[in-house]
């Protein structure tokens, strides 16, 4: 799977839900966390691989790949925490983030299991991560727009650096 950077348009839609979710999505998701371990990354958004669904992988050191299917956020806390973060559609950039500290969230896994999960730390930074994608948000969305400018003239940079071998 070919991971979309910044620049693409689909990472700027709002996805779609999965209905019904088929076995065709054990095989999807499978293929979705092992491009995500492949780019060395700890989430992946369906937007991010060009599939406009809502569905989303995440693998975090210490826990196990966890596949999210039509998530909706039922509750998030008053506490924030602001931690630096980074995203496999922006490759080498890096920025401080505000989110919320800890999360709830509502899914159903690859094999179409409901289920509910609270969560806090870097789980839930990762999970709020991913979902913005599935709205169409990028992280350099919810950073101060001077920030974001110079961290945008720094990707653009990069993008025209010929790759070395």
């Amino acid at each position: 799977m070919e991971i979309l950077t910044l620049g693409n348009d689909l990472l700027r839609q709002k996805a779609e839900p999965v209905k019904p979710i088929t076995a065709e999505f054990v095989k999807i998701a499978e293929a979705m966390i092992e491009t995500m371990h492949q780019s060395k990354g700890i989430g992946l958004a369906g937007p991010q691989i060009g599939l406009m669904k809502r569905i989303f992988v995440i693998h975090i050191e210490g826990d196990i790949p966890r596949v999210f299917i039509n998530p909706s956020i039922v509750a998030t806390s008053q506490e924030t925490v602001k931690q630096e973060e980074g995203c496999l559609s922006l490759p080498g950039i890096w920025a401080d983030v505000v989110r919320p500290e800890s999360v709830k969230i509502q899914a159903w896994n690859e094999k179409g299991r409901p289920f509910t999960m609270e969560t806090d730390g870097i789980l839930a930074r990762v999970i709020l991560h991913e979902y913005d994608h599935l709205e169409g948000t990028l992280f350099i969305d919810r950073i101060p727009e001077s920030r974001r400018n110079k961290v945008l003239a720094k990707f653009e940079k990069q993008q025209q650096v010929p790759a070395r071998d």
